[in-house]
């Protein structure tokens, strides 16, 4: 048998981000953008193994959490802000052949700043580098946004104007039609694929003879600063791309759910409140939630409110639905642990219903994550289910009903 080609998938993510502080382990749409990089070098066929490289111990528990190696610590002088690809890949090279006497036959560069991969754009790299034995590296581009040969170089003595780029056979291409102006593309941070003697000894991350992978447009995403970011998490999230994801293997409902546990603003109200002069608070409730609540107690199910909040409103309107509540709660998970522990419940039996950030550390500690329909995104894409309603307008009655449908009820 003809063995497969060893394959390196290398994300670097150094710790010293200045445009967005600690971004690599920042949450993007529910997963540390580092995760989005090392699923995508994971989930390739052709990909025999992911390394993380970085200076930063944070980051590499992170990385090591979600699936990638961290055999070292990427010296401080390939760390800084000016710091090229180009050293920080011979280090890594050079390391694993020193201490493993690893030596890859490709070497892939995978940027976390471009997370918003296509399926199967990884293998198709690999294996158009591996058809193409007179070329050096493969480099994935998109069309180009902008024709450079309708841009301009302004003289700084003259003030004058003079074109970037001539085109043979166009007098001027600036005045020509984008149709008849050469097709032209931009290099994204979406996958780089090299051999490593192009490292090594060309010492270059790309050689001489480069290859292009097309990649739809749509997928173009370089985060650099906080609206890169927005836009980024909006695509994820509403741009029905066929993307490698770093969360799978949603988990259904307990055939046999034992307790609900709900948060409250966002769950039981639609996450608005008023206040009138002397400070009272009064928020929305649907009074049909209500009715599931009673509906599910009365079936054997008990719920109960795990609150961040310390306020008067939350215990009137669990007092009113006879729902236990916890408020003030600063480490949800912690006080989540406890609860189950002394009702002597099964975790796997237990459903927890929240719609922010705060509540993303207690979806892995149950049996089902569940969400409203307007929670945040990045507990969208962490839970296992998504409800039809949003909170406070008959999510929590959806969710009862569906809790009474499990065949242990």
């Amino acid at each position: 048998m003809v063995k497969p080609p060893e394959v390196l998938a290398v994300i670097q993510a150094r710790g010293g981000s200045k445009g967005i502080p600690r971004k690599n382990i920042r949450l993007f749409a529910g997963a540390p953008l580092i995760a989005w990089s090392i699923a995508a070098g994971l989930q390739a066929e052709t990909v025999t193994r992911v390394i993380l490289s970085t200076d930063d111990e944070e980051i590499a528990a992170v990385g090591r959490q979600h699936g990638a190696e961290t055999p070292f610590r990427r010296p401080a002088e390939y760390a800084r802000d000016d710091s090229t690809d180009l050293p920080v890949f011979e280090h890594a090279l050079r390391w694993l052949a020193d201490h493993e006497n690893y030596h890859p036959d490709m070497v892939v560069q995978l940027r976390p700043t471009s997370p918003v991969r296509p399926v199967g754009l990884l293998d198709e790299a690999v294996r158009l580098l591996l058809d193409h034995p007179e070329a050096d590296s493969v480099r994935g581009v998109v069309p180009a946004g902008q024709n450079p040969h309708k841009m301009w170089k302004i003289d700084p003595q003259s003030g004058c104007m003079h074109p970037l780029l001539s085109v043979p056979g166009i007098a001027e291409p600036y005045n020509a039609p984008r149709q008849a102006l050469p097709p032209v593309h931009w290099q994204t941070g979406h996958v780089d694929v090299i051999r490593p003697g192009v490292i090594t000894q060309k010492h270059s991350m790309s050689g001489d003879v480069i290859l292009p992978v097309l990649i739809d447009p749509r997928y173009t995403v370089d985060i650099d600063n906080p609206s890169d970011w927005q836009r980024a998490e909006w695509l994820v999230m509403n741009g029905g791309l066929d993307m490698v994801r770093p969360l799978t293997g949603k988990r259904l409902l307990p055939a046999r759910p034992a307790l609900l546990v709900m948060d409250f603003d966002g769950v039981l109200t639609d996450n608005r409140v008023w206040t009138d002069l002397e400070g009272r608070e009064f928020v929305s409730s649907s009074k049909s939630d209500s009715m599931g609540l009673t509906l599910l107690q009365k079936a054997g199910i008990p719920a109960v409110v795990l609150s961040s909040e310390n306020n008067e409103v939350v215990a009137a309107r669990c007092r009113k639905i006879k729902v236990a509540c916890h408020q003030g709660i600063l480490d949800k998970p912690a006080v989540l642990k406890q609860m189950m522990e002394e009702r002597h419940v099964d975790p796997n039996q237990v459903v927890y219903l929240g719609n922010d950030v705060n509540d993303l550390p207690c979806f892995p500690m149950v049996g089902c994550a569940v969400v409203p329909a307007d929670a945040e995104p990045e507990a969208r894409l962490a839970a296992d289910l998504v409800l039809k309603h949003c909170g406070g307008m008959g999510a929590v009655r959806e969710l009862c009903r569906l809790l009474l449908e499990q065949p242990g009820h």
